[in-house]
């Protein structure tokens, strides 16, 4: 569609500021951003709105502008609901990069504006693809009574005969029409999506899975709950929704891939709407946190916790109990790169990972509230109380609550792939606590467990607070050069034999302490006879100086294996 037509329309509440002499050029799409920098992306074509909220002073208009004139853009357009009359800052600049610049009025929304675009656009590029956004249309402006995302998709069914469906960064399924997604085959997808990503690579993504496949389209999140401005895909990678459609795109015309990414931005829209929705949570769970961390009175807090409390668990007759989960995501940094802020992405993937894998919907996680401080992100969980039981003999009461390990089983491996070799995430999970005194402890509890995760191996891990009434407690304060030198004091001579012989002592060995030495429980779990369990062990004995008969010997192969 051509610029022109833009102003033709009353409904969309534009007015022509400057560019006139540039109203015949093509608008291809469309994009909502208040990042200073929104180049990453443009493609060109774009009619660009914005709130203008990145303007902070006059000096900021003339970079925006030279950043939407090289991306080539087709035209800017202002909203007058943040600063009133568009500065004329921004005006002069427009004209000096001769880019056409519109004022938005105040009463109209930019979803207006954005679903006009995309509609016209998809209708004269292809007709057949027409009637989908048309029909999307009364889903945008219908709010959630237009049935979420799920009708876009429905309509990208019947008319394009085409399967898609919104998923998270750990494969959970947002939204989808017809047969859910098979979760394993989900979390692979979003796994490659991740890894693309990584690289560089722009989407969409193809790939095949069991001799089908599939497209992958970024779904930005370029609102105003975007990560700021930067070129550093670690910012936005373990956050940002992916588009999965079963169909090999690297054929279709360029209609087609116009439309799935005008499909993708609507989407885009509705998650703003969720993550919207979401800052209530983040800011209870910030003044309830600070509250805590400031040594404030039981009596403040647990006052802090019954207004909380109907927000998060609607409905609830009783007070619940709560839970304490801290993560952390740590970048590893190279010389002279920019450091990256890391309390955002972990709060964002807290609030991903708390929610049920087997749950659909994008507002599933209207029951978590996550703050951050600094790089750590902290979540407050809270657990109903289950009914009264209807006997002495029944189990009294509380929900069992999160185990650390459940927490990561879905989602461990896109987020790896999302990680990718210079990333690390890693949880702490406290008990339940069941009044206000007992949240400093808990906070305290999970920030400790993590730090035992921290200690582990691997690119995601998790501990809970049972493990902290272990000799696992100690691990993480051991320096990193005594651990090294001593699991390698005990482990490398059993190592390189059995990288020599193939004798499989290093297996044996755990699997003898695991069944607390028992010879015969150790020999049935091996499948071998006990004779030949004892040359093994005799062997381990003798290559390391050590007695498996002697508790601390025991104990010193123990912490070796799990430091290792």
């Amino acid at each position: 569609m051509r610029l022109r037509a833009l102003l033709e329309n009353d409904a969309l509440g534009l007015r022509l500021l400057g560019g006139e002499e540039e109203l015949d050029r093509s608008v291809r799409g469309v994009m909502t951003t208040d990042l200073k920098d929104p180049s990453r992306y443009l493609s060109g074509g774009e009619l660009v709105l914005t709130g203008l909220a990145w303007m902070r002073e006059p000096a900021d208009a003339e970079p925006f502008v030279r950043t939407l004139a090289a991306a080539g853009v087709a035209a800017l357009a202002a909203g007058e609901a943040e600063l009133g009359d568009i500065p004329e800052d921004l005006v002069q600049a427009c004209s000096r990069h001769r880019l056409p610049l519109f004022a938005v009025h105040e009463s109209v929304a930019f979803a207006t504006i954005t679903e006009h675009v995309v509609r016209q656009v998809s209708g004269e590029r292809a007709g057949d693809l027409a009637a989908v956004v048309d029909r999307h249309r009364r889903l945008m402006t219908s709010g959630p009574a237009g049935g979420g995302p799920e009708v876009v998709l429905d309509l990208l069914g019947s008319d394009l005969d085409l399967r898609a469906w919104v998923l998270s960064p750990t494969g959970r399924q947002i939204a989808g029409a017809g047969e859910p997604l098979d979760p394993v085959l989900a979390a692979t997808l979003a796994g490659e999506h991740l890894a693309a990503t990584r690289t560089g690579r722009r989407g969409p993504h193809r790939l095949s899975a069991g001799g089908t496949p599939y497209s992958l389209f970024p779904i930005r999140n370029t609102g105003r709950g975007a990560a700021p401005a930067s070129r550093d895909v670690r910012e936005t990678v373990l956050s940002d929704w992916l588009l999965a459609v079963e169909a090999d795109a690297s054929d279709w015309p360029a209609a087609r891939l116009d439309l799935l990414q005008g499909v993708t931005q609507l989407i885009a829209v509705e998650r703003d709407r969720r993550d919207a929705a979401r800052t209530v949570r983040r800011r209870l769970a910030q003044e309830v946190l600070e509250l805590v961390q400031t040594g404030a009175a039981p009596a403040e807090i647990a006052a802090r916790l019954r207004v909380a409390a109907p927000v998060l668990l609607p409905g609830l007759g009783t007070a619940p109990h709560w839970q304490v989960v801290v993560a952390r995501v740590e970048w590893e940094q190279e010389a002279g790169q920019s450091p990256v802020d890391s309390g955002p992405i972990a709060q964002a993937l807290l609030e991903e990972i708390l929610v049920d894998p087997a749950t659909t919907g994008p507002d599933s996680a209207d029951r978590i509230a996550v703050a951050h401080s600094g790089d750590e992100a902290i979540a407050l969980v809270p657990l109903a109380a289950a009914p009264l039981p209807d006997s002495e003999d029944d189990l009294p009461a509380v929900s069992l609550g999160l185990h650390a390990d459940a927490l990561l089983t879905a989602v461990r491996a896109p987020l790896s792939a999302g990680l990718g070799d210079d990333g690390r995430l890693t949880l702490g999970v406290s008990a339940a606590v069941h009044s206000a005194e007992g949240l400093r402890g808990a906070l305290e509890e999970a920030r400790h467990a993590r730090r035992v995760a921290a200690a582990r191996p691997g690119r995601v891990c998790a501990a809970g607070h049972h493990e902290l009434a272990s000799h696992v407690l100690l691990l993480p304060f051991v320096p990193d050069d005594v651990r090294r030198a001593f699991t390698a004091r005990l482990l490398d001579p059993l190592r390189d034999y059995d990288r020599r012989h193939r004798a499989e002592l290093i297996p044996t060995l755990e699997a003898f302490l695991d069944c607390d030495g028992s010879w015969t429980r150790c020999a049935t779990r091996l499948h071998l006879h006990v004779n030949t369990l004892r040359y093994r062990v005799g062997r381990i004995e003798q290559l390391t100086g050590r007695d498996l008969s002697r508790l601390e010997d025991k104990l010193d192969f123990f912490l070796a294996l799990r430091m290792s």
